[in-house]
């Protein structure tokens, strides 16, 4: 029997590093959603598309293909029409793009079936915004991993500071605080904690800790699921 575990919770609560770390001390799979988001948003990016225009999105999705796969380090790589766009989605743009073209029921029900698979073969933890209540229902461990928005405002910039990027706090906060309000208000799937979840609070935890916390939290569900 596989074991899922979904991790859902806000724009950079750090989701993504805390999960691939928790994923390789387990041995299981990381499986990063929101790439897959960031992805069809980069699609309707280079086509000139805008997200609120649903049935030029809706014409996209039949003319793209998006998939996962593993380099031989075990790192996710996100492929569009075969190209490995991982870097590519990376930025603040694609970040709101995506939160935008997110809200299209059309994208999630295209993405939908891809994320259901990876856990009918593999361990996997799954991060995103709607694995415990849409995606992953019967997860064995539903996490809401959440913080503060000064506190991921604060990681996102020291984040992209350290990649060389010219970056200012305060359009962090308003781009944090601006998804926040838009993930949780949209119609389709929003953000919301999983019935029966555990929330992991990360404002005042390191990285480590945060990291350890995660593990701990899927060990006490999990014992003897294996």
């Amino acid at each position: 029997m596989t074991i899922a575990v979904a991790l859902d919770g806000p724009a950079g609560a750090g989701k993504s590093t805390i999960a691939k770390r928790a994923a390789a001390a387990l041995d299981y799979i990381y499986v990063d959603t929101g790439a897959l988001y960031r992805t069809v948003g980069l699609a309707a990016t280079r086509r000139g598309i805008a997200p609120v225009d649903s049935p030029a999105v809706d014409a996209l999705l039949k003319s793209i293909r998006v998939d996962l796969t593993f380099n031989d380090e075990g790192t996710q790589v996100v492929l569009l029409d075969g190209e490995d766009v991982s870097g590519e989605i990376r930025t603040p743009e694609a970040s709101m793009m995506a939160s935008a073209i997110s809200a299209i029921p059309s994208v999630r029900a295209y993405l939908l079936d891809l994320q259901r698979s990876m856990a009918k073969t593999h361990n996997v933890i799954m991060d995103g915004r709607d694995i415990g209540t849409v995606v992953l229902p019967d997860a064995q461990v539903k996490i809401f991993l959440t913080a503060s928005p000064e506190a991921r405002a604060g990681r996102r910039y020291k984040e992209l500071v350290e990649k060389g990027m010219d970056v200012r706090y305060e359009d962090i906060l308003q781009d944090v605080l601006t998804r926040d309000y838009n993930d949780t208000h949209r119609e389709t799937a929003p953000l919301k904690p999983a019935e029966g979840c555990v929330t992991v609070d990360t404002t005042d935890l390191d990285f480590e800790q945060s990291v350890a916390k995660i593990i701990s939290v899927i060990k006490e569900n999990t014992h003897g699921a294996e």
